[in-house]
């Protein structure tokens, strides 16, 4: 079974996509592929759901996805995948302005055989044809081997996962979960300390254990994957200010030190990608 569907919101509530398109392959077989393409002008949430016949895939090309699992909370970049195992409760969130790719698989790729849920790598090949799934026109006749190469292009996880670690509760992760709604709030680490009855030492301690280091390096990492999606629509000084950088030399620095060039020139490459992708539609 192949096909493709839309159903537009007409009147989308805050959480709602203003689309939601599916692109299916091989439905029928243990090798088919299901790709769902959300888009959103608003923050998008796919609230708490289970799905206990198919392995699902959520990867966002231009902004931070924020997905929770059980106690644990994750933060994908555009580099990265929120892995669900079949059967497991999950959510997933992303902010405005951002599309979502949802993959649905009845295999598992080989890096995650055993993992229930985590974030974990994708390759810029596998991030691409995920893409390509969606096209207009797309040959049917290579979703086979366009999905082969998907799987063979799912990375093992960054950081070594734990389901024990990931059902207990943290500090870190009600942090987290606040900073991910607006990454640039202020609020120094002392002050979330006060608001959640906790020593500064204990929560700086919970993010160590939740997420592989610091309270500063993770706020740095969440803002500038939220600038990679702000710069596309917005200038520099105005994302350097939305995502809680006090100056615009400030969030340079700091980007550059991330990525090796500056925002400007991720605008331009943004840019240049986007015309190409347009010179290459029939």
């Amino acid at each position: 079974m192949s096909g493709r569907g839309q159903v537009t919101v007409a009147d989308s509530h805050a959480a709602d996509p203003v689309s939601c398109e599916e692109f299916a392959y091989n439905l029928g077989r243990v090798d088919g592929i299901l790709v769902l393409r959300y888009r959103s002008v608003t923050r998008l949430a796919l609230g708490e759901n289970r799905q206990d016949f198919l392995h699902q895939l959520y990867w966002s090309p231009d902004g931070l996805l924020s997905a929770r699992h059980g106690r644990h909370t994750s933060f994908i970049g555009p580099d990265e995948v929120f892995w669900a195992h079949r059967a497991v409760t999950h959510e997933v969130h992303a902010a405005d302005r951002q599309t979502v790719y949802r993959i649905c698989l009845r295999e598992v790729p080989a890096a995650l055989d055993g993992l229930r849920a985590c974030a974990a790598a994708i390759d810029a090949e596998a991030a691409r044809l995920i893409v390509a799934l969606t096209e207009p026109g797309y040959d049917e006749r290579h979703a086979l081997d366009a999905r082969g190469r998907i799987m063979a292009g799912i990375g093992a996880p960054p950081h070594p996962v734990d389901d024990r670690q990931a059902g207990r509760p943290g500090v870190a992760v009600a942090v987290a979960m606040a900073l991910a709604h607006d990454p640039g709030d202020t609020t120094g680490l002392a002050e979330w300390a006060e608001r959640l009855h906790v020593s500064v030492k204990t929560l700086q301690r919970d993010f160590t254990r939740e997420f592989g280091m610091s309270y500063s390096q993770w706020r740095t990492k969440l803002r500038l994957r939220a600038s990679l999606a702000l710069l596309e629509t917005r200038p520099v000084g105005e994302v350097a200010h939305r995502i809680g950088y006090a100056s615009p030399s400030a969030f340079i620095a700091a980007f550059a030190r991330e990525y090796g060039y500056t925002p400007g020139r991720a605008a331009a490459m943004r840019h240049t990608a986007d015309v190409f992708r347009a010179a290459a539609r029939p």
